[in-house]
């Protein structure tokens, strides 16, 4: 699996995707989407589909793919290899989604959380595959949040196609465990193969599960917080757990037009996206105090 263009840019999203079987374009076929690394503090998450003709579901069942949580990593890439040697009749397509990128899509002037976004990535990938060409009858999903709701969503966006939204898809259909063993190999080659553009002193590359209460992974961030520039990007900075260590461990930040006087020191960097009320009146930048300049409520 080539991810060469994610170690070019790390700040942003890659897509990967099969040849297409010729034989999808031709048969109606069923597609799963699931996904990898949605709760980890640490590296990017990964959505994926795969797909092949109704008539071939039993031959992809009985390459005996199962959800992904439920194989070790060895058994994981046989699988994957083994999908790839029958591309005859199953295709894939991958979106892997950045750490910088989820973190400033949901830390924006305009908020767009993880459901949003992994709800997009997804409908994005069935468009995909419809753009392909593949003859998409059916679509199996994972579900993120309540199912019912995101059913209806992907229904209205895709009508002609029977949409079926199950929590634990990735146990109950091998079309959707397929999908899930696809995501988890990227995440992992992504992880393990990570393009540190930053000059780390001393990088540690054991740190642990990547999941947020993991003691090994709090002590990795603890280690490479930079106390003005914050984290590598290999960090999702908008997790909890990261923004408790900017908060105790990185520099405060008084910006130029902060006022001053009462002012009880400088703010945290996290203090700076929150939505919490100010309690001192916040003067207008200096450009805009030498000029007379005043925000018009009225045009």
């Amino acid at each position: 699996m080539d991810l060469s263009e994610l170690d070019r840019d790390s700040t942003g999203r890659c897509r990967l995707n099969s040849p297409v079987p010729a034989v999808c374009c031709k048969e109606p076929c069923a597609l799963g989407v699931d996904e990898a690394g949605r709760g980890p503090v640490l590296g990017p998450m990964v959505y994926a589909i795969c797909y092949c003709p109704l008539s071939r579901l039993a031959d992809l069942e009985a390459l005996k793919v199962a959800d992904s949580k439920t194989l070790s990593e060895s058994e994981r890439d046989r699988l994957f290899v083994k999908m790839e040697e029958d591309g005859d009749f199953v295709g894939w397509a991958l979106d892997v989604l950045s750490p910088n990128l989820i973190s400033t899509s949901m830390l924006g002037r305009v908020k767009y959380n993880l459901n949003s976004l992994s709800h997009d990535t997804a409908i994005g990938l069935v468009q995909y595959a419809l753009d392909q060409g593949v003859k998409v009858a059916q679509v199996f999903v994972d579900t993120v949040g309540p199912p019912e709701t995101y059913q209806e969503q992907l229904q209205q966006h895709f009508p002609g196609i029977e949409v079926t939204v199950k929590a634990k898809a990735d146990a109950l259909y091998p079309v959707v465990s397929a999908a899930s063993i696809c995501a988890k190999v990227a995440r992992d080659q992504a992880v393990k193969n990570w393009h540190f553009v930053e000059d780390l002193q001393g990088l540690d590359a054991d740190y642990g599960s990547g999941y947020p209460n993991d003691p090994k992974t709090k002590a990795w961030l603890r280690k490479h917080v930079e106390p003005v520039f914050g984290f590598p990007q290999f960090v999702r900075f908008s997790w909890r757990t990261a923004q408790s260590i900017l908060e105790t461990e990185a520099e405060g930040v008084l910006w130029e037009d902060s006022p001053t006087g009462d002012q009880e020191g400088p703010g945290r960097i996290m203090s700076y996206f929150s939505k919490s009320p100010q309690t001192l009146p916040r003067l207008p930048h200096r450009y805009f105090q030498e000029r007379g300049l005043e925000s018009a409520t009225t045009l």
